[in-house]
């Protein structure tokens, strides 16, 4: 039976690639540090497959064609398109594992979810820069889960954590003896193309802290349905910490590192859960 061994998260911003050159010695030092921490104990996990929770940054879908949650079911998927991410992360493809892709997708079937499946995704930065900053080069096959955390409507935390407990329970479920890590890709707070773009919302990314470390999902759906509206639109990515505080249920959140960095426009957060 596949084995569940880490479940993590970290930001992601595209300046981190694009200006990693440009940042001064110390930022670079810190965000290096932050990063390092979690490829770290994902090495020290010894992971088979990594199934990567992210959002799709208008790569794979658009207006007319946006589900909410995407399994990549195939066996390759194509690297970043981003000039920026191709310079820095130079994989025109990266190895999935279909068996347990197309497994996650008919367990998610046969319990009322209704996922679509894709063959073959193209992974952007929102996937790519984690692996990459996190040392994980070149990584083990990934199974990407990209979640719509762009656009209204989006999931609910209700929903999203449901999700958690549903991949949590099917990769254990799954009879391959693989070892799993389980890595959500971005938050916290942050606006793109807003008003407020380039504020970094420090009340709100200590809440979730806490909220995530406090581990009861009723004060976290009560906080997150009314906060995240208007907490910017970046912040929507917290959805995939959401699933996997669920997949780890909902107990022993750890923060590896907080950051917040307007040269990149977000308030970096980096975290593990601990499965025992």
């Amino acid at each position: 039976m596949a084995e569940i061994v880490g479940i993590f998260a970290a930001s992601h911003a595209p300046l981190v690639a694009r200006d990693w050159d440009s940042f001064t010695p110390t930022l670079r030092a810190s965000l290096a540090a932050a990063y390092d921490k979690v490829g770290t104990r994902i090495a020290a996990a010894r992971p088979d497959v990594i199934l990567e929770i992210a959002t799709d940054h208008w790569v794979n879908f658009f207006l007319d064609n946006l589900p909410s949650v995407c399994i990549g079911v195939g066996s390759e998927h194509d690297g970043p398109p981003e000039p920026f991410m191709r310079r820095v992360y130079p994989h025109a493809t990266l190895t999935g594992d279909a068996g347990l892709g197309q497994h996650l997708a008919r367990t998610a079937l046969a319990q009322d979810f209704e996922p679509a499946l894709s063959h073959r995704l193209t992974l952007d930065h929102g996937v790519c820069i984690p692996l990459w900053r996190a040392g994980l080069d070149p990584p083990p096959p990934i199974v990407p889960i990209l979640v719509n955390e762009i656009e209204p409507p989006m999931l609910s935390v209700r929903r999203c954590l449901a999700w958690g407990r549903l991949l949590a329970a099917a990769t254990r479920s799954y009879d391959e003896a693989l070892r799993v890590v389980i890595l959500a890709s971005g938050g916290l707070s942050h606006s793109i193309g807003e008003p407020t773009m380039g504020e970094i919302d420090a009340e709100f990314d200590a809440d979730s802290i806490r909220l995530f470390a406090a581990g009861d999902e009723a004060p976290l759906i009560d906080y997150f349905e009314a906060k995240l509206p208007t907490a910017g639109n970046g912040g929507h990515e917290v959805r995939s910490w959401f699933i996997a505080h669920a997949a780890a249920g909902s107990r022993g959140f750890e923060l590896l590192e907080y950051l917040p960095v307007p040269e990149v426009y977000v308030g970096c957060g980096f975290a593990t859960w601990n499965l025992t």
